[in-house]
């Protein structure tokens, strides 16, 4: 029996920041082929202003999904075909008439997730989440070029990371490190339901910081 998903609610908040600035959250997986072959995706881009309070919030479910990913100018922009998937699985991607479709997953090796594509072509595929009531998932890790008769295999903690940057939009891939240092990472596995956490700025120093409300 697969494990229910379990959902993570977290608000950011922030009051007289002393100036305008732009918080990036963006996935931080550990992975091999890392900005070779697999790409982390730019989750959420929220504008905090510089005087009165400000609050973004942003809902994670632990119900992961494969996607037939569609990228235009840089960013993934919609799923041509997905299928839910739990860790410890294996899917097939195959295509007939220009239908694509994903076979529903059946037992693979434990606490690893695997997509394969047997289309004939080459493919895009993600790995993505689904929230309560959404048809497609949102990604979260892009694998580029994969080809025919290929795998792509995935061993996914949701550890999420904050960063000050208005460099990157929502969906975009990241195909290198983001150049500022994050300001805040969490593994969401380890926080409670709902959280709050404050965004601040020392004004003596422009350093930002994130801690828990």
């Amino acid at each position: 029996m697969s494990p229910r998903p379990f959902v993570r609610n977290l608000t950011f908040q922030s009051n007289n920041l002393g100036k305008e600035v732009t918080i990036m959250l963006a996935w931080s997986p550990s992975v091999e082929g890392l900005y070779e072959d697999v790409f982390p995706i730019v989750w959420k881009v929220t504008k905090f202003g510089k005087e009165g309070p400000y609050r973004a919030t942003a809902t994670y479910t632990s119900q992961l999904a494969f996607s037939r990913a569609q990228v235009e100018g840089g960013k993934v922009i919609s799923a041509a075909t997905s299928v839910n998937i739990n860790n410890g699985e294996k899917t097939i991607l195959t295509e007939a008439n220009d239908v694509y479709h994903f076979s529903p997953p059946q037992a693979g090796n434990p606490g690893i997730l695997q997509a394969l594509n047997h289309t004939g072509s080459i493919q895009e595929m993600a790995v993505g989440f689904v929230n309560r009531g959404d048809i497609m998932p949102t990604p979260v890790l892009y694998f580029k070029d994969v080809g025919d008769s290929s795998r792509v295999t995935a061993k996914y903690t949701p550890v999420l990371r904050a960063y000050i940057t208005s460099d990157y939009e929502e969906t975009a891939i990241l195909r290198g490190q983001v150049d500022t240092p994050a300001i805040w990472s969490q593994d969401l596995t380890a926080l409670a339901q709902n959280t709050t956490w404050n965004l601040a700025r020392d004004p003596n120093t422009g350093r930002y910081t994130i801690t828990h409300a």
